[in-house]
């Protein structure tokens, strides 16, 4: 295979649930984990004479998934009965979009390496009914809970402009954080409400010629981890099968396959269908649906600052490093509750970022919620920055001095200083006092002072030692700025 070279295309189906209350098309209210068909009536169950009713919030939300995706919403779009048969749908067709999709034509973009951008295409994003689920309770017996039967999807479907399994998980990400910030979706995908399925196939040139290899599409893939594997793996299934047989797309059909998340590989699962199988047609029970431009704008309104964008303004405005601007940027509330810090006056945006990312969201992380549930309020992040930036207390006693205060269980009426005040946290600032430990640790720790005034190698760990002796003496107490200042003035 030396004189092989080869691209992987990818394109990606993102089913998305959306957080309405009822389903699509009936009033049934949507419960994970309910009793097994418990959550039914005529007309997710496909009874004769039940009519299905259009959700106004899942349209809603749908079109605004579009806005915040760049794509034109289509002013009239309509419903189509998707034909097919298995167990957990009982109408024996989906109600979907078929030729007229709800938004098109738009585009995402996704950070790549060097902190380029690479913007990848969206096909279409369109409504359709989830169908129920199959439940393999034995070896012998099958049963079907049809809870999820008409729950609301929107499906995303991007054009084929990715390259590797590392760019498809990358945009997964990112989309997951968009329909959380629109508070569109949970996207849970332990709970179903987020499923990917990529299509892949390699563009192979072998001797001056190019091949393309036959399109799999990896079905109903549930987290980050089994969607980059499958495809990784799907890529060296597809190469060796090029390999050994010289198929390619124009003699090999479509087809669809399974993730083993067991076994790490793909499973053929049958041929891939065509358009025409499934015997598209209007569905003469639903209106067409159409926008007029004062909804467009309504919708528009609501869309708010997208995490990507959130993420580069931070970067830029704040001057904090990718990954940092990364952690902030993954949950909207996380970082509306950082930008209310930054109201106060004279804190600064590293120093508070710093605090929040490691110290509160390990604090958070122990008490299994997250930062801003845990009853502390943006001012005693900004009291807690601002005093450690002037040297008033030390990152370990603000931290000692924060879980006081949530350990209270009535962290409101707690202020920041006065708490670090009567635990006696406050640091020791007098150079006197401060002096005499100074002198006290270069006294008792000769070898550390040589290898300091050496300035070789190890003068900055050894005056790292030296710091750290005095912090000791004072029980972190000692203002680091001060100490660190009389160590400079007597090691010249």
């Amino acid at each position: 295979m030396t004189d092989m070279q080869y691209k992987v295309i990818v394109g990606l189906e993102i089913h998305v649930q959306l957080n309405t209350q009822s389903k699509l098309f009936c009033p049934c209210r949507l419960e994970f984990g309910a009793e097994p068909n418990s959550r039914t009536c005529p007309v997710c169950l496909g009874l004769p004479g039940s009519l299905p009713v259009i959700n106004k919030k899942a349209v809603e939300y749908a079109a605004l998934v579009g806005v915040a995706l760049n794509c034109q919403i289509a002013q009239f779009t309509k419903w189509d009965r998707k034909s097919y048969y298995y167990p957990d749908l009982p109408k024996n067709y989906q109600i979907s979009q078929y030729d007229l999709p709800l938004a098109s034509g738009g585009f995402i973009e996704i950070p790549i390496s060097n902190g380029k951008l690479k913007k990848v295409g969206i096909t279409r994003a369109h409504l359709e009914e989830d169908a129920g689920k199959n439940l393999h309770s034995s070896a012998n017996l099958t049963q079907v809970d049809l809870n999820r039967a008409g729950t609301p999807l929107l499906e995303i479907v991007t054009d084929p402009d990715m390259n590797s399994p590392q760019e498809v998980k990358t945009l997964a990400v990112e989309l997951q954080q968009i329909v959380r910030y629109l508070g569109v979706s949970k996207a849970d995908m332990q709970k179903g409400h987020m499923r990917f399925e990529p299509n892949v196939n390699l563009i192979v040139t072998k001797a001056g010629s190019q091949y393309k290899t036959p399109i799999t599409e990896i079905k109903n893939l549930n987290s980050f981890r089994a969607l980059e594997k499958s495809i990784d793996y799907e890529i060296k299934r597809q190469l060796d099968d090029f390999v050994r047989t010289g198929r390619v797309m124009k003699s090999g059909n479509k087809s669809t396959r399974g993730w083993d998340d067991v076994n790490e590989t793909t499973v053929l699962q049958r041929e891939k269908e065509e358009a025409h199988d499934y015997r598209y047609f209007p569905d003469p029970d639903l209106v067409p649906l159409r926008f007029t431009n004062a909804k467009l704008d309504e919708i528009r309104s609501c869309l708010c600052e997208l995490p990507m964008a959130k993420k580069l303004r931070y970067i830029r405005e704040y001057n904090l490093n990718e990954y940092d601007a990364g952690v902030l940027t993954t949950d909207r509330k996380t970082a509306e509750f950082y930008e209310q810090v930054l109201t106060y006056p004279k804190v600064d945006p590293k120093r508070a970022c710093t605090v929040l990312t490691q110290e509160w969201m390990k604090l958070a992380n122990k008490r299994r919620c997250r930062v801003y549930e845990l009853g502390l309020t943006p001012k005693h992040l900004a009291d807690e920055s601002r005093m450690i930036d002037v040297g008033d207390i030390t990152s370990t006693a603000a931290e000692s001095v924060i879980t006081t205060i949530v350990e209270s269980g009535d962290a409101e009426n707690k202020l920041f200083e006065k708490v670090a005040i009567d635990k006696n946290m406050l640091s020791k600032s007098d150079e006197g006092e401060l002096e005499k430990l100074v002198d006290e640790a270069l006294e008792n720790n000769p070898q550390a002072v040589a290898d300091v005034k050496s300035g070789g190698k190890k003068s900055k760990k050894a005056r790292g030692f030296l710091m750290g002796q005095v912090m000791q003496k004072t029980k972190g107490s000692a203002n680091p700025k001060v100490v660190s200042e009389l160590l400079a003035r007597k090691l010249r």
